[in-house]
């Protein structure tokens, strides 16, 4: 496992109790907001891949009441919360970059603020495999970094973490090369308890 993974892993394994306490102090995160806008594209039994899945909630929960989801996490600690929080699910260990799902097997990926723990010269090649896993006219949706980080951060939730990112105008070409047509293509800032954060919203069909 590369560096960036283990920090990714390790970083969430000792994190993942504060982490689920810190993002439930975001008043304006639009993560709802937007998976409203797939699920109601979505038939109900519809396969779902939600991709750093974490602790399972809110969105793998809420997917889980009307779809056939699995979700996957490197962390263990964070699936241990999952499978509590959301028993209805399945769940897999597994490193979204690594993972490997037989061709279009899901109507729908998701993948909340996770994909960028992924260095960014390997997310150009996710999003062609996520594009493979999807059934034609399936949907990908994602909360992507959109600024040019790339490092570890010191002291994130107590713990050392890795980002990587792409500005917005990269995120847009790399998944229209995968194959995607952007329905939803919205940066939008919220305020995390330390100060805004901006996130690069995209629905994209396959």
């Amino acid at each position: 496992m590369s560096e960036p993974r283990e920090i990714v892993e390790t970083g969430y394994d000792s994190s993942a109790e504060r982490y689920l306490a810190w993002s439930a102090r975001i008043a304006d995160d639009s993560r709802l907001r937007f998976l409203a806008e797939l699920t109601d594209r979505l038939d109900d039994g519809a396969a779902v891949l939600d991709l750093g899945c974490g602790a399972g909630v809110p969105c793998t929960a809420l997917l889980a009441e009307r779809h056939d989801v699995v979700g996957v996490d490197l962390s263990a600690a964070q699936l241990d919360l999952a499978r509590r929080n959301v028993p209805g699910a399945r769940f897999e260990k597994a490193d979204m970059a690594e993972v490997s799902f037989p061709d279009e097997s899901f109507d729908a990926v998701t993948a909340f603020y996770s994909v960028l723990h992924v260095p960014r010269e390997e997310q150009g090649d996710l999003f062609t495999r996520i594009a493979g896993w999807l059934r034609p006219g399936g949907w990908f949706l994602a909360a992507l970094g959109c600024s040019e980080a790339n490092g570890v951060e010191a002291d994130w939730l107590g713990t050392p973490m890795f980002f990587s990112s792409h500005d917005v105008a990269e995120n847009r070409r790399l998944l229209e090369a995968a194959g995607f047509t952007l329905v939803v293509d919205e940066p939008v800032t919220m305020h995390e308890p330390e100060g805004p954060a901006t996130f690069h919203w995209v629905l994209g069909r396959r």
